[in-house]
């Protein structure tokens, strides 16, 4: 059994990403809602564009398009839950989910100068959890980079 699996469990493995960031949370949480923002960070690994798409209200949903030269990802969901400035969660829905919807869950905690940031992503098929958090550990690093220097 893998870590995130609990005995008859098949809603699939949960990832989490840990990250202080040295910003204030208003702006941490007011980035994951800003689609301007999303496509400056939302990009992992060799992704050279993003066009971001969002209805940032609960029921609302988003669009991103992942782009890396030729190829597009696309990424879709519905928020969940919109609680500033500490809370936001969201379906994730991409080929790499299946086209099944996972959940995504961000949690933001004041901490001394900054924020912790912690994401949650439950439901993933467990094939795909190493490459996911590979990714959202990407994005967070992205984030904080263009949160630290003002954008």
């Amino acid at each position: 059994m893998t870590a995130g699996e609990h005995p008859g469990d098949d809603s699939g493995d949960v990832l989490v990403v840990r990250r202080v960031l040295p910003v204030e949370r208003e702006r941490v949480f007011a980035a994951w809602l800003d689609p301007a923002s999303l496509a400056t960070w939302m990009r992992p690994g060799d992704m050279t564009d993003a066009i971001v798409e969002v209805d940032p209200r609960v029921g609302g949903r988003f669009r991103i398009l992942m782009q890396r030269t030729q190829d597009a990802y696309e990424h879709q969901g519905e928020y969940l839950a919109i609680e500033p400035p500490s809370l936001l969660s969201f379906t994730w829905i991409s080929s790499a989910t299946d086209l099944r919807p996972t959940v995504v869950t961000v949690e933001l905690h004041e901490r001394d100068g900054g924020t912790e940031l912690v994401l949650t992503h439950r439901r993933l098929p467990p094939e795909q959890v190493d490459s996911h958090r590979r990714g959202w550990t990407d994005i967070v690093r992205l984030l904080e980079t263009r949160l630290a220097a003002g954008h």
